[in-house]
């Protein structure tokens, strides 16, 4: 599911779906290839950045446009590698993730009997969000 981080040749976009505790991080190649995902705490979101910069050829950043977004953009500037940062829309980006956790993790046992609708995931999903922003703003390169 993950991509080996030397299969990265190309450059990668870091999708970042802010948060006041909790916030989603996403690493994912052009050719939609993903490489990393996490839920880290709020407070640990420069240095994991930071980590993963050393990491993965990352070429710019694309975050939700919602919760404390502009707060986050100015706190991102405090990055050793500043990288630019792309706002996207993130309205029902949070249903769309609910949906494609239960893709990656089909239900077990009696989950399997609940509408999806009813189900709710057992770990936080911001990194899927985060996911999902990166391929939001793929798709709107392509199809402009």
């Amino acid at each position: 599911m993950v991509a080996n981080a030397r299969a990265c040749s190309q450059p990668a976009i870091l999708g970042f779906d802010p948060g006041r505790q909790k916030c989603g991080l996403a690493v994912m190649g052009l050719d939609r290839k993903l490489f990393h995902r996490s839920v880290v705490t709020a407070d640990a979101v420069l240095t994991t950045i930071q980590q993963l910069q050393q990491k993965y050829p990352i070429s710019l950043i694309v975050m939700g446009d919602q919760t404390s977004a502009s707060e986050w953009k100015e706190t991102l500037t405090q990055l050793q590698e500043p990288l630019r940062v792309i706002l996207i829309d993130e309205r029902y980006s949070s249903l769309e993730a609910r949906d494609r956790y239960w893709q990656l993790h089909p239900p077990q046992g009696w989950q399997r009997l609940l509408p999806q609708g009813m189900r709710q995931p057992s770990v936080p999903i911001d990194d899927i969000v985060a996911m999902l922003l990166i391929e939001r703003y793929l798709n709107r390169l392509t199809e402009g």
